[in-house]
């Protein structure tokens, strides 16, 4: 797995093609898209650790977003068209952080249009595209925090603040900025976005594509991180060279099970130190789920 941080103006999809480049490999994928606009860390699963990649994808998430009040757009973010402009309120820090405050905890949140859900079997942003307004119904997201950290309401091209953000997967965090605004009485859109954290990994450890660039091949490779890492709070299990014959051929392998090992309760399965597969919990055995090649 590679920590990347993502730069502005690239598709997830564009970064992971220039890291297949990089590293030689055909199969790869991430774990939670991000938009041209944002930056930020995007996990990066190579090889066979794109098995664990959906595993992932339900991991909780935290950003840094800036608000541009008085101004909502199409896309609800900076790339959009002006949909509307109004007065912007005189606020003060207390004030938005009371209204921050509605926002933690469970709610209800109607999607964007510009985006890659399906409504009768199209895409929401190629409906958007061609004009189109449908109705969406709204999703259910947690926010687990919401907090004040930059003001920038005297800035007089996009006055506005700065927000904090951990929460559940699903969240549009266009979406959160297009609701503040409203509530503040002036509409919003998003016109900056970094991911921080895509649980259990920080932005702290992610590499810049242009470093990575940089590096010899050996330096690159020094920078994956095991498959292991991106699951801590899962059960692991060494397993002996008998147990490991049959675990490479599809067997159910009979072992003590860790007395914190649930029933259906994903494991990692290690070799001398070596991941070499994921497996369930099956009537206290070990039911193989994916092999990895040693």
């Amino acid at each position: 797995m590679l920590l990347v941080d993502k730069p502005q103006g690239m598709t997830s999809n564009q970064v992971l093609g220039r890291i297949k480049r990089l590293f030689g490999i055909k199969k790869a994928g991430h774990t939670g898209t991000l938009d041209p606009m944002a930056t930020g860390l995007l996990v990066v699963c190579l090889g066979h650790a794109t098995r664990i990649a959906a595993h992932l994808v339900d991991a909780d998430k935290a950003y840094r977003a800036r608000l541009h009040l008085g101004k909502t757009t199409d896309t609800e973010d900076a790339e959009g068209n002006l949909v509307q402009q109004r007065p912007v309120p005189s606020l003060s820090p207390s004030g938005v952080e009371a209204v921050l405050a509605e926002f933690v905890g469970e709610l209800e949140q109607v999607p964007p249009m510009y985006s890659a859900l399906k409504h009768q079997g199209r895409r929401l942003y190629a409906m958007a595209r061609e004009g189109q307004v449908v109705e969406r119904p709204p999703r259910s997201v947690r926010i687990d925090h919401l907090g004040l950290v930059a003001w920038h309401l005297d800035d007089a091209t996009a006055p506005g603040f700065e927000v904090a953000v951990r929460c559940s997967k699903g969240t549009y965090i266009r979406s959160l900025v297009r609701d503040i605004g409203e509530r503040l009485g002036c509409g919003a859109h998003l016109c900056q976005l970094t991911r921080t954290q895509a649980s259990p990994f920080e932005l702290t450890a992610a590499h810049r594509l242009e470093t990575l660039e940089q590096m010899e091949q050996t330096e690159r490779w020094a920078c994956l991180r095991p498959i292991n890492e991106a699951v801590p709070d899962w059960p692991a299990v060494a397993l002996s060279p008998e147990q490991l014959v049959d675990f490479r051929q599809g067997r159910v392998v009979a072992m003590k099970a860790p007395q914190a090992m649930g029933e259906l309760d994903w494991v990692c399965v290690f070799h001398q130190g070596v991941v070499v597969g994921l497996a369930q919990c099956v009537h206290g055995q070990l039911q193989p789920r994916a092999v990895f090649p040693l």
